[in-house]
């Protein structure tokens, strides 16, 4: 029967506590609580995987630290205000030796103490973790007890709420503690101690409003009701109604009092509950330091247990993603040769796809040829276009005929063609300017233009003038086609000539002539970004491979 099988079926047993708060499960939880410490230890959280945790929280001054020191059998800091200032992870371990080792670990430190010095000892971590002041972190503290007395627990006491600040307090005291709270009661896998005093009315307590908010039915929060001796008065319905939804239930202790040993405290609690005319009322498996520490290590190791497969899923899927992110990082380079290798590799790829794209032309879209018709197809407009009319039809002719006349521009048979075709107006042109008839004259290729301006002009000179316009009218779309097909030609051979050739040749020599390569390597170098993800990546998978083998050695464990 493997380790989880074991926490189901022992749960249903009675057998009797070995001592006034020890539990009897104390030979199977140990497995698991060890291995959830461990995780907690490698820090698998910050992967986002939360783990089954004991949360401690109350309002202030509700007897809080004095559950806890009954559990521990350890002294911690009381006085005025927030003694709790930090996450206090209490992680108690009980060992066959009668001899008590307690000690402290943060801020990477181990420091051991006793039974005398703890409570300074945990004043001075806090101070070096949250400040000298009255702040709060949530930087957590770990303190650590290994005795015969104690039950397999694993506990996170946070700071006591309360709503003014006191004694230099921050003024958003509580938005502080509230959002700590918060942090470590919302997991689901989280298990809610609630710990409130008798003294008050339980509807209005801010711990109980808070776990509400999380854990709306109560199923799992547990409450612990102290100071019972004080108020003893309508306890028994506060805790039988339970009108705030406490899923877990109740259990009503007594505080230790005064210089009382924690074996004398427990002796008056159970005198107490036996004797007292209103608490001997409440039923008995619900009173007591033992039965609490009883009742936490039973939810606690039905939490372990529920949550350790699916604990062992989510490690896996993360593990699975940081390698998978991982490699697809570019490779690391470390040498000049795998540089150069590298380097010679793009630039093999980078001709191939210029290759595609200008010459073969594997994407139509984006083929060369496709785009520079368009650009061509645009310069050709732009040649072609008519420039503004003269305001004086012919001038611009009359003046240069003198260095032009009677010269070919082309033996292209389209330029005969279509210059025999449009002089055939030039007749009709030239009479309508002599003949002192029309202001104006429409001609085919250039609308209805002004004539008599012209007329102080002799008729042989218009003649020339007019054969002038012709030709150059006829000639130019010529001229414009020549042009665009020798620079389409051109730019398509020498695109070529640069990928065939003169690519890889030339910016390979230009590299390799300044520190023979050594810019290749300094240009391929893995940019900061990159480093710190592939070093965040690398640790992550580190974490989470110990965290699936620690897991993978409990849920595969057989006696």
């Amino acid at each position: 029967m493997s380790s989880l099988a074991i926490v189901n079926t022992n749960l249903h047993n009675n057998a009797p506590t070995e001592a006034p708060i020890v539990s009897s499960h104390n030979h199977w939880i140990r497995p698991l609580l060890d291995t959830v410490d461990r995780l907690r230890n490698l820090n698998v959280m910050k992967e986002g995987i939360q783990l089954p945790t004991i949360v401690v929280v109350s309002y202030q001054s509700s007897g809080k630290s004095s559950v806890l020191e009954s559990l521990a059998g350890i002294s911690l800091p009381h006085g005025q205000g927030i003694c709790t200032r930090v996450p206090l992870v209490m992680k108690l371990m009980r060992n066959a030796s009668p001899e008590i080792e307690i000690w402290l670990k943060y801020s990477d430190k181990v420091v051991p103490t006793d039974e005398d010095h703890i409570t300074e000892a945990i004043c001075t971590a806090t101070d070096a973790i949250a400040g000298s002041g009255k702040g709060v972190s949530d930087t957590p503290l770990e303190l650590y007890v290994r005795r015969d007395s104690v039950p397999d627990l694993t506990m996170v006491d946070l700071p006591g709420i309360t709503r003014n600040p006191i004694n230099g307090q921050p003024e958003d005291i509580y938005e502080q503690v509230s959002a700590i709270i918060i942090k470590y009661i919302e997991p689901q896998e989280s298990i809610i101690l609630n710990v409130l005093s008798a003294t008050c009315d339980f509807s209005i307590y801010e711990s109980i409003r808070m776990s509400k908010k999380v854990d709306k039915n109560g199923e799992r929060t547990l409450a612990a009701v102290t100071k019972a001796d004080l108020q003893p008065e309508g306890i028994v319905e506060k805790v039988t109604a339970d009108d705030v939804s406490i899923g877990l239930g109740y259990v009503c202790v007594r505080n230790r009092v005064g210089d009382e040993t924690y074996e004398e405290a427990r002796k008056q609690e159970e005198l107490l509950f036996k004797t007292h005319p209103l608490l001997s009322k409440i039923d008995e498996n619900i009173v007591g330091i033992p039965v609490l520490a009883q009742r936490l290590v039973e939810i606690q190791a039905k939490m372990i247990a529920r949550c350790l497969p699916e604990l062992a899923q989510k490690i896996n899927e993360k593990l699975d993603n940081s390698i998978h992110e991982l490699n697809k990082l570019p490779t690391v380079i470390t040498s000049s040769s795998e540089a150069l290798m590298t380097f010679m590799n793009i630039i093999c790829s980078v001709k191939e796809s210029l290759h595609r794209l200008l010459i073969v032309g594997d994407v139509s879209d984006m083929h060369s040829s496709t785009r520079l018709a368009d650009m061509l197809s645009k310069f050709s407009y732009d040649l072609q276009a008519e420039p503004q009319a003269a305001t004086e039809f012919l001038m611009d002719e009359i003046k240069i005929v003198e260095m032009e006349k009677l010269t070919d521009y082309t033996c292209n048979q389209e330029y005969t063609t279509g210059y025999s075709r449009k002089m055939t107006e030039q007749g009709s042109f030239i009479s309508a300017v002599v003949s002192l008839s029309k202001a104006s004259f429409s001609l085919s290729r250039f609308r209805t233009v002004p004539i008599t301006h012209l007329r102080k002009y002799h008729a042989e000179l218009l003649h020339q003038a007019f054969d002038m316009k012709i030709r150059i009218k006829v000639y130019w779309p010529i001229v414009v086609r020549r042009i665009v097909d020798n620079t389409a030609l051109y730019l398509q051979f020498t695109l070529k000539k640069l990928v065939d050739s003169q690519f890889q040749k030339e910016i390979v020599a230009e590299l390799l002539n300044h520190r023979g390569g050594g810019d290749i390597v300094k240009m391929l170098e893995e940019s900061p970004s990159v480093a710190r993800k592939r070093e965040k990546l690398k640790n992550s998978i580190k974490l989470l491979k110990e965290s699936k083998d620690a897991v993978a050695a409990i849920v595969d464990q057989n006696p």
